[in-house]
């Protein structure tokens, strides 16, 4: 009989009832136990589910039949509870982002590496069938090289939602519309272009009443020679599915939410593609399938039966949080940093 993996939830928040929802679907994965420091949320949780529930994390890290923890608390607080994770032994999986700054995401990535732990972080956007047939694009060379990537994630967010807890919004904890939204097609931009080289970025906060940004922009070089582009916010009103587009010497390929639009790619016709779930979270946090949580949690139990790499490693999401850092430093300078 097949192992089945046990896992635990640090969070009880909305998006640990995605977490849930997904290995629910996944045959080879138990959840075993929850915390959150509410206890009337750890407690509601744990006995909706039927699993062990605690207000101290560090109870799920000691159990000898968890293997994997998720991480689902406040950005603020992923790297700590990730390192306490790693230190204990288990596998982990971060929702993004993975860390804050840098410099502890760094920290977290070279623990695990130590420990000899998986480390992945949810950026389940890259496991979306529209998506998977761009890597597959870029990998055959279909639109030739890259000459201009662009991502845009024009969102909605109330004031309301910022007021919901006193987190939300602030640099330490939650980060703004780079951070903490546009860090999924942040992502997807280094997954397709690579390596980046010069950044030069503008933030600002036009329309909330909060510490962290609700609008971020970013020219930026890859290495490859090829120019990007980056525009984040949470102020656009109604919100708005966000956009991926890659033009190439030989083609050009056009995504919105979870679904090509334009398809120009020498010798490879558009894919005709069944859908998982539509893109959600344009103006409401909580409307987000499980389809591609699923997909990214089983793919963490395949690489530790493997031994092999996550599809989205620690190494990715320190990525994706170096950039947005540098667009941050490079807003306050004034000036285009180097990597």
């Amino acid at each position: 009989m097949a192992k089945k993996w046990g896992f635990g939830i640090v969070g009880c928040g909305s998006i640990a009832d995605t977490h849930i929802a997904a290995l629910k679907d996944i045959p080879g994965a138990k959840l075993v136990g929850v915390s959150s420091r509410g206890e009337e949320r750890a407690a509601e949780t744990g006995e909706r589910e039927g699993c062990f529930w605690t207000t101290d994390y560090k109870e799920l890290l000691a159990r000898p039949d968890i293997d994997v923890i998720c991480i689902t608390t406040s950005s603020g607080s992923h790297a700590a509870i990730g390192l306490d994770a790693v230190k204990a032994g288990k596998h982990v999986i971060v929702e993004k982002p993975i860390a804050m700054t840098a410099e502890s995401a760094w920290e977290l990535v070279q623990a695990a590496r130590t420990k000899g732990v998986k480390l992945a972080v949810i950026s389940q956007s890259r496991f979306a069938e529209d998506y998977q047939a761009v890597r597959k694009a870029i990998d055959q060379n279909a639109i030739g090289r890259l000459l201009l990537a662009e991502v845009s994630l024009p969102f909605y967010r109330t004031q309301a939602y910022y007021d919901s807890a006193d987190w939300r919004g602030t640099v330490r904890e939650d980060g703004g519309a780079l951070m903490n939204q546009g860090i999924h097609p942040i992502d997807l931009l280094l997954w397709f272009g690579g390596d980046v080289t010069t950044v030069f970025g503008k933030t600002a906060t036009q329309t909330h009443r909060m510490e962290a940004e609700d609008l971020g922009l970013a020219i930026l070089q890859f290495k490859s020679g090829a120019f990007g582009t980056i525009m984040a916010s949470t102020s656009f009103q109604p919100g708005f599915p966000s956009t991926l587009r890659l033009y190439g010497e030989k083609g050009t390929i056009r995504v919105q939410g979870y679904t090509i639009e334009h398809w120009t790619a020498e010798g490879m016709e558009r894919p005709e593609l069944a859908k998982a779930g539509d893109f959600g979270g344009a103006a409401d946090p909580k409307a987000i399938s499980s389809a591609y949580h699923r997909m990214q949690l089983a793919d963490m139990i395949e690489a530790i039966e493997q031994d092999r790499d996550p599809a989205v490693t620690g190494e990715d999401g320190y990525r994706a949080v170096r950039l947005i850092e540098t667009i941050y430093r490079s807003s306050k300078e004034g000036r285009e940093i180097r990597l």
